[in-house]
């Protein structure tokens, strides 16, 4: 089935709104099945959760999309040392389609990454991933690091919760201009903004 997908690469400021409520749909279709509060953010032609890429990774096939990846190039901190990478965020896969999987939304968007001259792309999952990511992993385009906290701010500013919020992730490192061991020790990452 994955023969009958194409992918496009593409800058944010190429969307239509059509093509936001088209992912929009998308977004509210498949994290609903995790919980509605997971669909909330997608509401109207919302076809981002944080923050918002700047560049999207876009799989179709005949009935409308298939999988999508985003990445926003942004500053974290690892430990004590500043890192610029490309955040890889909004991943997902329509339920007829799983099988498409993670690996072929990164190597579509890997030459778009490389010439963004990005040392890392990096991402956070769930702990329920880790058999797929590991799966993923083996073939040596990532690796996953555990016992990682991260820490984001909130989207939104609450006056009963704190502006931010650090998680026990799953972390997920994309080497692209270095190499894995380059990638800074420290086991806090502070994104220094919201999830995308």
């Amino acid at each position: 089935m994955s023969s009958e997908v194409r992918w496009k690469v593409c800058w944010e400021s190429e969307l239509e709104l059509s093509d936001h409520k088209e992912l929009a749909e998308f977004f509210r279709t498949i994290f609903a099945r995790t919980g509605s509060f997971n669909a909330k953010p997608f509401e109207s032609y919302r076809s981002w959760a944080g923050a918002r890429p700047e560049l999207r990774a876009i799989a179709y096939d005949s009935r409308g999309v298939a999988a999508h990846m985003g990445a926003l190039r942004r500053f974290i901190r690892v430990g004590d040392e500043d890192l610029l990478v490309a955040e890889l965020g909004l991943y997902g896969v329509r339920h007829d389609l799983e099988r498409l999987g993670i690996s072929h939304s990164i190597r579509v968007m890997y030459p778009t990454l490389q010439q963004l001259g990005v040392p890392f792309a990096f991402g956070t999952v769930r702990h329920a991933m880790r058999s797929h990511l590991e799966r993923w992993c083996r073939g040596g385009l990532a690796t996953m690091k555990s016992g990682m906290r991260v820490r984001s701010t909130l989207r939104d500013v609450f006056a009963e919760l704190p502006p931010t919020r650090v998680e026990d992730a799953l972390v997920v490192v994309v080497p692209v201009a270095r190499q894995i061991d380059e990638w800074p020790s420290g086991t806090l990452i502070d994104r220094n903004g919201p999830e995308l």
